[in-house]
């Protein structure tokens, strides 16, 4: 039975709903010396005949009777869950869609995602994490976590697939009727004036903080802080200066709050913004029409964090990070 065909059992239904070999044999495109060699096996591992010849056709006995039922349910089941193939219905999608995202992830991502999903899987729940390094490895590959969407330096390595959606580029951020009134302060300026510096658990700040150190600029650091929410009430009662993603100076001076941005004086690279998913997950449908919206949603074409600044971006940071 270790070596039983599922291919008999289609001969036995075909023979049972047919009444007979020949008609068997055309309803399963095979030749009818196939079907009656396919029978014989059956009688072999059953012991007993399950179709008596007679002046009608090929009559089912009792047992014939009860395999075929459940062959039909056995069958059913082979070609709907294991032949079918990996489909995907989100609209039939109850659980959860998680994402690992920074703060600033989450001002860029997910307001053009839950938008999406209500319409899209109106019955799933969209859940954003926010882990270690290392946390964030063993959960992708446990599949706990669905993408890692943003800059998340430590997902090269192999194992992992990356899409790239579009850069994101940083400003300063200074008090609205600061004395510093122009677009673009000098280098100058901002060497002289106090700096907040944020250290947050996203990495994104990382690539600033780089920059300044491959350039030997040393700031006069006033303030560190973990958060970017603390910014509008530090930075819009102070004279310091903070540079932030461009989505936290587009946030912060969007809703009223005491704070205006200005171009840095240095060309500081962007930060590339990638969906990133682990291997294992390559494959599966779930997973693919997920990162497959994302990337619809997000691309250059997409960006919806214009430039603040007629003159644009230096040319530096136009080309995007450094190597």
């Amino acid at each position: 039975m270790r070596d039983f065909d599922l291919n008999l059992l289609r001969v036995l239904l075909a023979v049972h709903d047919a009444g007979s070999v020949s008609a068997a044999a055309l309803a399963l495109g095979v030749s009818q010396p196939t079907v009656s060699t396919a029978l014989g096996r059956l009688r072999r591992i059953f012991g007993e005949p399950l179709f008596i010849k007679t002046a009608v056709g090929m009559t089912p006995t009792a047992r014939a009777q009860a395999l075929a039922a459940r062959s039909r349910e056995v069958l059913a089941k082979v070609d709907t869950e294991i032949l079918a193939g990996d489909r995907f219905d989100a609209q039939q999608v109850v659980g959860e869609f998680t994402f690992a995202m920074s703060d600033v992830g989450e001002m860029v991502f997910l307001p053009r995602i839950l938008d999406s999903l209500r319409h899209l899987a109106p019955q799933a729940t969209l859940r954003s994490v926010a882990v270690t390094p290392s946390e964030l490895s063993r959960a992708m590959a446990a599949g706990e976590i669905d993408l890692a969407i943003g800059y998340f330096p430590d997902l090269d390595a192999a194992g992992y697939y990356r899409q790239k959606l579009f850069d994101h580029r940083f400003v300063c951020l200074l008090r609205a009727d600061h004395p510093l009134r122009d677009e673009r302060i000098s280098l100058q300026q901002f060497l002289e004036l106090g700096h907040a510096v944020v250290r947050a658990e996203g990495r994104s700040q990382e690539v600033f903080e780089k920059y300044l150190e491959r350039q030997r600029i040393e700031r006069r650091i006033v303030l560190s802080t973990p958060h970017f929410m603390s910014l509008p009430v530090i930075v819009g009662k102070s004279d310091l200066i903070v540079t932030v993603p461009h989505a936290i100076g587009h946030y912060f001076s969007s809703i009223g709050a005491n704070i205006r941005m200005v171009e840095p004086p240095l060309p500081i690279p962007c930060i590339e913004l990638y969906q990133h998913w682990h291997r294992s997950y390559h494959h599966d449908a779930r997973n693919r029409w997920l990162r497959g919206l994302v990337a619809q949603l997000f691309s250059e074409d997409r960006d919806e964090w214009p430039y603040p600044f007629e003159r644009g971006l230096p040319a530096a940071a136009r080309a995007g990070s450094e190597a």
